[in-house]
Order: C-alpha cells, then sequence, then structure tokens
C-alpha cells in the first residue's frame, strides 16, 4: 500500500545529502549504460556475423580443389585435381538420406555479357536448381532454374538485381535475351541475395548448357551441399563434421591423393564454422556482462555505503520508532525501500540514456562484423530486474543493522 509519509521520510533524508546522493547514483547509473552498450555493442557483432552467414546456407559442405602439394603412390606434387559429374553424381549417391539440396557448379569468371548497346563483365555460373536455396537466392520476378532447363539443356539465364540495373537501365528483363561471349541466353528470372550487390553481380545457366555451350565436357568446378538439420545444433554440427571427413576421404581414394594432402581438395563446413564464431559470441557476451555487472556492483557498494551512513545518523530516531512499538520488519522495509529507490531511479536514468544513446547511433553502425548495435526488449526487463536485486542488496546490511539496534543503545547515542 502507497504510504504518503515515507515517501516524505524518504526524500527528505536524501535532500539533505544530495552531492552524496548524486555521486552514487551516478556510479549506479554509469555502470546500467555501461552494460547497455556493451549488451547492444554484442548484439552487432552477432548481428554482423549473421549477416555474413546469411549470405549462403550456414548448414553448407563445398567442395573445391586445387593442385597437389605432395607425391602420392608414384604420382608426382603439382597435379590439378578436375572435379567430374561423376564425383557430385557418388556423393550424390552415397550420402543421399544426410543431404537436404546439391548442386554442382561450373564457373566463367569475367563472363563478357551485353544487351543491346549494355556490356559488362560478371561472374557467369552453370548450376542446379538447388543452387538458390544454397545461395539463399530470393526471386524477385520471373523464377529460377528447373529440372527441365537442366535435362533440355536449354539456353536460359536468372540474373542477379545488379546485372539487372547495369544492363536493363528500368526495363523488364523477364524474355529477354542476353548475349555472353556471343552466345544468346534467354533471361527467365531476377534474383536478390542477402549479401547485396557483390553476390547480385552473377548469372546463373542451367551447368548442362554451360558444358556444352563451352566445352566444359563432364567438368565441375566444385559442387556444394546443405546437411539436414536436427533440433540439436551440436548434432547437426556432428553429422556435417563426419560428412564432410567422410566425402573428402571418397574424392582424395578416387583421385589418388595423399590423405594428408590438404590443399588439392579442400572440403568446408559452414555449419562447424558458425559453431565455432557463435560460441566465441557467447563468450564476448559473458565478458560484456561480466564487466557490466562488476560496474554495477561498484555503484550498488556505494549505495550500500551511503545507506549505512544514514542509518548511523538516524540511529536516535530509529531507536525512538522501536521504543513506540514499531517492528522490525517495519524498519527493514523502510530502509530496503530507500535503497531501491535510489538504486532504480538512477539504473533506469542510466537504462534510458543506453538505448537512447543506441537508438541514435545503432542505425549508422553497418562495417562488416558490427551491424545495428541493439539491446532487445528482454535484455532490458532483465536489466530491470537487476536493478531491483542490486537496490535490495544493497539496502539489506544496513536494513539488518537498524532492526537490530536496540532502543535504550539508540537513545543514548549521539
Amino acid at each position: 500500500m502507497f504510504n504518503l509519509e515515507r515517501w516524505q521520510e524518504i526524500f527528505e533524508t536524501l535532500s539533505k545529502n544530495k552531492l552524496r546522493t548524486f555521486l552514487t547514483g551516478l556510479s549506479v547509473a554509469s555502470g546500467i549504460f555501461i552494460l547497455v552498450i556493451l549488451l547492444g555493442f554484442s548484439s552487432g557483432i552477432e548481428n554482423g556475423v549473421t549477416s555474413e552467414f546469411q549470405q549462403d546456407a550456414t548448414n553448407e559442405i563445398s567442395v573445391r580443389t586445387r593442385r597437389t602439394t605432395k607425391g602420392y603412390k608414384g604420382l608426382n606434387p603439382g597435379r590439378y585435381i578436375q572435379l567430374k559429374d561423376a564425383d557430385f553424381y557418388n556423393v550424390n549417391s552415397n550420402y543421399d538420406e544426410f543431404l537436404e539440396y546439391r548442386s554442382a557448379s561450373y564457373s566463367i569468371w569475367g563472363g563478357q555479357v551485353a544487351y543491346k548497346n549494355e556490356t559488362g563483365n560478371y561472374r557467369v555460373q552453370g548450376v542446379m536448381p538447388d543452387n538458390q536455396f544454397i545461395e539463399n537466392a530470393d526471386i524477385g520476378t520471373g523464377r529460377y532454374l528447373n529440372n527441365s532447363d537442366l535435362e533440355e539443356g536449354k539456353k536460359v539465364a536468372v540474373i542477379g538485381n545488379k546485372v539487372k540495373s547495369d544492363l536493363f537501365k528500368g526495363e523488364n528483363p523477364i524474355g529477354e535475351s542476353i548475349s555472353i561471349f556471343g552466345i544468346n541466353f534467354k533471361v527467365v528470372g531476377v534474383y536478390f541475395d542477402p549479401g547485396g550487390e557483390r553476390e547480385e553481380s552473377g548469372i546463373f545457366l542451367p551447368i548442362t548448357t554451360v558444358q556444352n555451350a563451352f566445352n566444359g565436357g563432364d567438368d565441375i568446378r566444385d559442387m556444394s551441399f546443405t546437411v539436414k538439420m536436427s533440433e540439436n545444433f551440436d548434432e547437426a554440427v556432428a553429422l556435417s563434421q563426419n560428412l564432410s571427413l567422410a566425402i573428402e576421404n571418397d574424392l582424395k581414394q578416387k583421385h589418388i591423393v595423399a590423405p594428408d594432402d590438404t590443399a588439392a581438395i579442400r572440403v568446408n563446413n559452414t555449419l562447424e564454422e558458425a559453431k565455432k564464431i557463435y560460441s566465441l559470441i557467447d563468450t564476448i557476451k559473458a565478458v560484456f556482462w561480466f564487466i557490466g555487472i562488476g560496474t554495477i556492483i561498484a555503484g550498488v557498494v556505494g549505495v550500500g555505503n551511503i545507506m549505512i551512513i544514514i542509518v548511523k545518523e538516524r540511529t536516535k530516531e530509529i531507536g525512538i520508532r522501536k521504543a513506540l512499538g514499531a517492528e522490525p520488519l517495519s524498519i527493514i522495509g523502510m530502509i530496503l525501500q530507500e535503497a531501491v529507490f535510489v538504486t532504480m531511479l538512477s539504473g533506469l536514468i542510466g537504462l534510458i540514456a543506453g538505448l537512447g544513446l543506441l537508438e541514435l547511433v545503432g542505425p549508422q553502425v553497418d562495417s562488416a562484423f558490427i551491424k545495428h548495435p541493439q539491446v532487445n526488449f528482454n535484455t532490458a526487463i532483465t536489466t530491470v530486474f537487476i536493478l531491483v536485486a542490486a537496490g535490495a542488496l544493497a539496502g539489506f546490511l544496513p536494513a539488518y543493522r537498524a532492526a537490530k539496534i536496540k532502543p535504550i543503545v539508540a537513545l543514548r547515542d549521539e
């Protein structure tokens, strides 16, 4: 129940020691402010890393090859390992039950592309329909490649939004023909990518068409798969690691590559990398919480000190209250209420200042690894509970000491 007289006492007591109260409140406000800013930037780091991973599927296994660096079974080092269609279909068949999406790729870097009088050099890739989901590509207009395009070797193309902007200048590209090294392809779709313009500066064609049109035979440059995700993230990571190792061993055996040659066949596992980075983010968050809580504790100690001084100054008053019949719980409640009030008021000022700064500055922060630092609602509520707990903790010892004061001793106090 609201007690006006008690609140009047609290304000009167604090007003007698304005400077002391201000400095103590400032320490608490600073602690909360620092905690909010640190948590905001830890969120910004997480946003930045998540944005980087969104460019492609986070559960991707990709296979690329280079030259061997070691001799093996009579073969000299320096051999280029050329992946073939058969390699892709073998992996696809052997591990089908564990795979979600799959695509082989044949790339043409710096492809000369023309539309009417406009020309440009873009990344041109022959891919399979599942590549849309591996690349996290969203179709803006038209459609993506389908199995019919693949089986019939159709000369169709899906272009990135950047390519559309460069070549078509606001025109609708669907149904128009673009020329790639003098070969015409019909545009059937325009895609967008979370990675932005860099990822949207590409053109996807059916891989069978690219192999035939550009003398690729049955060669492929790389292949990508996504692992079926389970509800348990650690289990998914373990499955992805085992699949990566199995695929690497199979390919090394087929292409006669030394088991310890780490350069010739590279199998990258983004899910494993994601786990490492998210674990690092969790560690950063924990460190930030530790620093922030440590700063708050410094403020709480200040509140505790001021409450001890207040109890000391009011010893005679407390003794009179007890002599007149005041219960120990009412004395404890009075001191705790004052401590919680000072802590809450100061902390809320720090919280609002921190949230305001993040709201003002956060949208301007957009680097590769820190994007839009902010503090979500749940974190803000958690901070409020920390304030209440901190205030109660700061006032407990002084309140306990006040409740233990004997009236006869208090009345003799000078």
